[in-house]
């Protein structure tokens, strides 16, 4: 019995993403112009079967299709397999990378898609393309068609279009287009049910009315730049649900909860969880940012705080304003949520750093750093530091290993010190900007809070010179100039 639940199942899963496929146009050399004519706006994917990414888009790209399949104005998605039936179009339109996804007005490009990869994202993301940025609602009944969404929308009311505060609303939508869903009304039954005749409102998406705060919030600036600030503000309420397209929005501090956080297909159970965070978010208004996240799609962020597994309750994770980590070590509830809110405004909880153990001995040239020795390795150690944080994994870091371990053997008299750091398993203190492998630093012992991007060369000369000009007090072994000082007899 167990086999056949899973087997219908499965048939299940499968007709449903050949179910969506069948919405994505399949182009090739000889349809690809004759189509896209046919249609107002097209999104098309151009990709190689065998490319990974690809594969992880397809889905994703299927069920945008089949979101968008009804839309008016009408939305198409395409795809084009650049290694057969469509060499000569990806050639024509200089596709060098997989997946490629370009926007076209009938048959002519119109722009790059630089949207989100999900499904929900990317058919947000086209339905801002087509149309003017606000979609004009005529009647009572217009009005609850366009409010029956799953989107939060920023709606304006106005007895005249070239009034002050719609202009404002217009000039703000056509620059968000692609970030909020807009509409307005002048339809004067319209107005008269909302008994007010000029104001601008954020609705928010039905799935996340709750109790703890309202659903709709009037605007009450003057300026584009009172509604920004508004709608950036509100937008995600007391506790937002914070997706890989909108993680930007979220500023710290901030708490996330990380559980199956999953709108489509438990949205009651993942309000379950949200109303047990609101309720203690609603108490640190304006102290403190909430969200909740897939412990799916942020398993990422969860291995950095040591999670490789989450059960059925949250895992709370927090940064505050210095970026620096914190974990909720007891088990989920409102008031464990509530004591740890409150220690770390308090600043009474000890930050979480990832690091790997202590070696076991540092006494080669070069000198082993992890989160837990930081600052006796490098910030305390009474020398100036050049310090590398590098990835193992990076090519350049090994072909940089040989020439770093001889600096360090031709440095060992000196007041130097030279650092390397794995950035990968260790926490790097926030004053270091560490966004690729390898990434050097330079530190003078005097002004470590300070510490100075190595962006010179990567030979063996050109760190010796360099550190010969920059030392704190003059090498004994190299002038300032990188030469070798004489040796006397």
């Amino acid at each position: 019995m167990r086999h056949s639940v899973a087997a219908v199942l499965l048939f299940a899963f499968i007709a449903t993403v050949a179910g969506a496929e069948h919405d994505v146009l399949d182009l090739g050399d000889d349809n690809f112009v004759s189509t896209l004519k046919q249609h107002e706006t097209t999104l098309v994917m151009f990709y190689a079967p065998w490319c990974g990414h690809c594969k992880r888009l397809k889905p994703e790209y299927a069920k945008a299709a089949e979101i968008v399949k009804d839309d008016d104005p009408p939305i198409k998605l395409a795809k084009v397999d650049c290694t057969e039936a469509g060499k000569e179009i990806c050639g024509k339109y200089s596709v060098n990378g997989y997946p490629t996804l370009k926007i076209f007005r009938h048959d002519e490009v119109s722009q790059d898609y630089s949207g989100p990869r999900e499904a929900i994202g990317i058919a947000k993301y086209m339905r801002a393309q087509v149309g003017p940025a606000s979609k004009q609602v005529r009647s009572i009944d217009d009005l609850a068609k366009f409010l029956d969404t799953k989107d939060t929308t920023i709606l304006g009311y106005f007895s005249e279009m070239d009034s002050n505060l719609a202009k404002i609303f217009l000039k703000f939508a056509d620059k968000n287009r692609e970030k909020y869903r807009f509409g307005h009304s002048e339809d004067k039954d319209v107005l008269k049910q909302q008994g007010e005749t000029d104001k601008i409102v954020l609705i928010r998406a039905p799935h996340l009315s709750n109790k703890f705060e309202s659903s709709t919030i009037k605007f009450e600036g003057d300026t584009e730049s009172d509604l920004s600030t508004f709608v950036t503000e509100n937008f995600h309420g007391l506790v937002g649900h914070r997706t890989q397209d909108t993680s930007r929005d979220f500023q710290n501090p901030l708490i996330t909860a990380y559980y199956a956080v999953d709108y489509l297909k438990n949205p009651k159970g993942t309000n379950y969880w949200r109303n047990r965070v609101l309720k203690v978010a609603k108490e640190f208004v304006g102290q403190i940012n909430f969200a909740i996240s897939s412990k799916d799609d942020f398993q990422h962020e969860l291995n950095e705080y040591g999670y490789d597994f989450v059960g059925d309750k949250p895992v709370i994770l927090a940064r505050d304003a210095k970026n620096l980590k914190y974990a909720l070590k007891d088990e989920f509830s409102v008031d464990s949520l509530k004591d740890f809110v409150e220690k770390l405004l308090d600043n009474e909880l000890e930050p979480y750093i990832k690091s790997e153990p202590l070696p076991e001995s540092n006494d080669a040239p070069v000198k082993v750093a992890v989160a837990k020795n930081f600052d006796e390795v490098v910030i305390n150690n009474g020398k100036d530091t050049l310090v590398e944080f590098y990835a193992p994994w990076c090519g350049h870091c090994k072909k940089l290993t040989p020439i770093y371990d001889e600096l360090a053997e031709k440095l060992q008299d000196e007041d130097v010190a030279i650092v390397k750091m794995d950035a990968t398993a260790n926490d790097v203190p926030p004053e270091f900007n560490v966004r690729g492998f390898p990434t050097l630093f330079w530190l003078p012992k005097d002004s470590k809070n300070k510490p100075v991007s190595y962006n010179g060369g990567r030979e063996l000369d050109d760190f010796v010179k360099y550190i010969a000009k920059e030392a704190s007090t003059e090498l004994k072994g190299f002038d300032r100039s990188g030469k070798p000082k004489k040796t006397e007899l």
